[in-house]
C-alpha cells in the first residue's frame, strides 16, 4: 500500500483479491474495540467508513453466503 493510499484510508476494496479482503476484515474487526474506546473522532469515523466499504464488498461478493440459524432472528427467539 502506498502513501496515498494510507492517506486516504487503504487500498478501494475492490482492488482487494479474496485472501487480502478477509486479512483487512479480520485486522478491522480485531481493532474495533480499541478505536472505539481510545480513539479521536475523526480515527472511530475513518474506521466506520472503511469497515463499511470492506463488509460491504465482501457482501457483494459472496450474496448467497451461508447464514447460522442463530444469527437470524428466529433462531435468537428459539434461544431466548
Amino acid at each position: 500500500m502506498g502513501e496515498s493510499d494510507r492517506r486516504r484510508g487503504g487500498i478501494a476494496p475492490a482492488r482487494l483479491t479474496d485472501q487480502q479482503l478477509i486479512r483487512e476484515l479480520e485486522t478491522i474487526h480485531r481493532t474495533r474495540h480499541d478505536t472505539l474506546l481510545h480513539g479521536s473522532a475523526a480515527a472511530l469515523a475513518m474506521h466506520n467508513t472503511r469497515m463499511a466499504q470492506l463488509e460491504g464488498e465482501y457482501l457483494s461478493r459472496h450474496p448467497e453466503r451461508s447464514v447460522a440459524l442463530g444469527r437470524t432472528r428466529d433462531g435468537a427467539r428459539e434461544r431466548g
